[in-house]
């Protein structure tokens, strides 16, 4: 996005890795992973922690195949804008709104989910008065560009971990019998059969895996604004490394503490863990913990759906209204438009029935996986590697297929899979027209 003055300076080169890796933080860790574990535990106890870091390894491949390309190229339309170079004009199209429509339509479940978290403390307000609420003070952040939106996520990612950590200390303590006077022996019983849902329910617990690294592809658009893009890798290899030991400290200690058919999919499985001990501020201090993960990756995801709509817009794959500037050279058409999309997202979530959004909520995050697959397969185009790198690549790649075909595995994941399709077939029917009829006359007409 642009900017004048300082702000302008920090659109492009003003990162340092270690920033670039706390901001990974702040649009990494959200609902996914202290909400969605819950699911997942749930279906494959144990052997969760065995597909979080089958998951984590993916996302490195992820990340470290856009980090490279960045480095080589960097390019504000990231991971679209290279599936452009691979594959063509179709390719960078169908990826840029791909993501644009799936971080739409997440962002709004996030926001009514967090909205009924505020709800705790303030039962008697309406959903949709909360809902509009967040999501004006995440369009707020937005407008105030890149210096705001990177000292909101830094401080929000530093109060994630913090609570994480303050979880572990927690759990730890309680596991040593320092709350209760004694070891709490329910939770251990887990760890006697490590495949409870047997091997179906470990592999349509993997797609949960994945929804905890959610957001990786936003750290690779803000890549482009580096100091040094070649530090790149090295931010996502201190970010994923960070979370891998956290969530696995963190899981392991809910295991510990209790059955994994004990915990409820609608609580986080960190209160759930601990609430047997009846700490009164537990409730309190996690429910803040909620609202601060999902707000944070939701204002990461507006950041990330508007400076795709502004790429697409200048690179002739959207209206060229959405890369004008106004109001103190801000994108305001483009963040209008997402606004816009953002409140119909509000609104599905609040009038449809619920099982039906939850369809369309599992369908847009196995779209933002399709677009994993574009990096990865995008990158074995772009960049010239090894032999070893190919390897590591197409593991990757296997177990983010994989994990996709897992929500097959499960009776509440099969709509949204067939749904993903269908939205994939619904911007592959718009690009074929557009290749037709626009695209084709541009190109006899030397227009780029």
């Amino acid at each position: 996005m642009k900017e004048k003055g300082r702000q302008g300076d920090q659109e492009k080169g003003g990162l340092a890795w270690w920033q670039l890796a706390l901001l990974g933080v702040a649009s990494t860790v959200g609902t996914g992973f202290f909400l969605g574990s819950a699911i997942g535990l749930k279906a494959a106890g144990p052997a969760y922690l065995a597909g979080l870091l089958l998951a984590s390894f993916a996302t490195y491949t992820v990340f470290e195949s856009l980090a490279k390309m960045t480095a080589q190229q960097p390019e504000k339309g990231s991971f679209r804008t290279y599936a452009k170079q691979a594959f063509g004009r179709w390719a960078g199209f169908s990826s840029g709104w791909v993501y644009w429509l799936s971080e739409i339509l997440i962002m709004g479940s996030q926001l009514t989910a967090i909205s009924m978290f505020a709800r705790f403390w303030l039962p008697n307000l309406p959903l949709w008065m909360c809902a509009t609420a967040f999501a004006v003070l995440a369009l707020l952040i937005i407008f105030l560009g890149n210096r705001g939106f990177d000292m909101t996520e830094n401080i929000l990612s530093v109060a994630k971990l913090a609570a994480t950590v303050m979880f572990i200390i927690i759990a730890a303590a309680a596991w040593m019998g320092w709350l209760h006077g004694e070891r709490p022996k329910g939770g251990l019983e887990a760890y006697r059969n490590w495949l409870p849902g047997g091997w179906i329910g470990a592999w349509s617990s993997l797609i949960f895996a994945f929804y905890a690294f959610g957001g990786i592809e936003v750290m690779g658009m803000m890549a482009f604004r580096m100091k040094q893009p070649k530090d790149a890798p090295k931010a996502g290899k201190v970010m994923l490394l960070l979370l891998t030991v956290l969530y696995g400290l963190t899981i392991g200690l809910v295991l510990s503490l209790i059955a994994p058919d004990k915990l409820n999919p609608k609580e986080s499985p960190l209160i759930t863990a601990l609430s047997q001990f009846h700490l009164p501020f537990i409730p309190h201090v996690f429910n803040a913990v909620l609202i601060i993960a999902g707000f944070s990756t939701m204002v990461a995801s507006l950041y990330a759906v508007v400076t795709m709509l502004v790429t697409l817009s200048e690179e002739h794959d959207a209206p060229a209204v959405f890369s004008r500037t106004a109001m103190k050279d801000r994108p305001m058409y483009a963040l209008g438009m997402s606004a816009i999309g953002l409140a119909a997202s509000i609104v599905l979530s609040l009038l449809i029935p619920g099982t039906i959004y939850e369809t369309i909520t599992i369908a847009a995050g196995l779209l933002l996986l399709y677009n994993w697959v574009f990096i990865l397969l995008s990158a074995g185009r772009v960049l010239k590697e090894g032999s070893t790198g190919r390897i590591k690549r197409m593991t990757g790649l296997a177990f983010i297929i994989i994990a996709v075909f897992g929500t097959m595995a499960r009776g509440p994941g099969r709509p949204g899979f067939w749904g993903s399709l269908g939205f994939l077939a619904l911007i592959a029917l718009v690009a074929w027209f557009m290749q037709r009829k626009v695209w084709s006359k541009q190109q006899a007409g030397g227009q780029s």
